[in-house]
């Protein structure tokens, strides 16, 4: 969506709310005209409707006064844009996305037909699933014995023990843990890219050294997964592995059209 569509205020004021003034509303997701509205509860156990506009439509509820991300209100959310995607396509919105009032609404619908439609057709029949990979701190035995560096180090520590000298072997351990656990999520990403159409990585720690995002073919699920369980036993020792989704294609699209460059 465009500039009119925000996030929710903490607090809502404290004059007396207009009772002619339009209500802003909760937008859940974009589809193609022509679906089912969901019939899961939005949030706070608002009904969910559709507005439909230049071959499109948002699912759409009454924007509460207040709005916090309860696990429950997360959950609503997220059950709506299941049902949603069940049916097609769907350009999802994160949580808390606002529209002032249904007519701008409508309108950004209408100004951003072609870009929204664009979007759709590149999540279509697909699916998102998101890759993590955490280190494994327990195989520094193996790694001392094939690093030279460290096994000159940890010989050194060991003929001539002080803290300062194991200090120093547990953070050249340590270091080198993570750069193992680094190098075989490079590997994962480089087997499980060419299975999907796109991929997308995430922010990364001194823990959690993999985090990617890949868009599937829904039928190409099933191999993805096995691919992803293959790598997870052939670098266990280095790398912890999990798969979430699927999920809506967040990491895939932007509903908003990208700014005119140029005068």
């Amino acid at each position: 969506m465009t500039a009119p569509t925000t996030t929710a205020p903490e607090a809502a004021p404290a004059s007396a709310p207009d009772a002619a003034a339009p209500k802003a509303l909760y937008v859940y997701g974009i589809a193609p005209a022509a679906i089912r509205a969901p019939r899961s509860r939005g949030v706070e156990g608002a009904p969910v409707r559709l507005l439909t506009e230049a071959g499109l439509c948002a699912a759409v509820s009454a924007a509460p006064p207040r709005l916090r991300p309860r696990r429950r209100d997360l959950l609503a959310h997220q059950a709506v844009l299941d049902e949603l995607a069940a049916q097609g396509p769907v350009l999802p919105m994160r949580f808390a996305v606002l529209s002032p009032r249904t007519d701008t609404l409508l309108a950004q619908l209408r100004t951003d037909a072609t870009h929204l439609a664009q979007q759709l057709d590149g999540v279509r029949g697909c699916v998102e699933l998101n890759v993590k990979g955490t280190v494994v701190p327990g195989h520094f035995a193996d790694l001392v014995r094939r690093d030279d560096k460290l096994r000159t180090l940890a010989l050194r520590t060991r003929r001539r023990p002080d803290y300062e000298a194991n200090v120093r072997l547990g953070e050249a351990i340590a270091l080198g843990v993570r750069r193992e656990a680094r190098r075989a999520a490079r590997e994962v990403v480089d087997l499980l890219a060419p299975l999907a159409v796109r991929t997308v990585q995430g922010a990364t720690d001194d823990e959690q050294v993999l985090s990617a995002s890949f868009l599937l073919r829904s039928a190409d699920e099933t191999r993805f997964r096995e691919a992803v369980a293959e790598r997870a036993r052939a670098c266990g020792d280095r790398l912890a592995l999990s798969v979430t989704g699927p999920l809506p294609c967040y990491s895939f699209v932007d509903p908003r059209p990208a700014a005119p460059t140029g005068r």
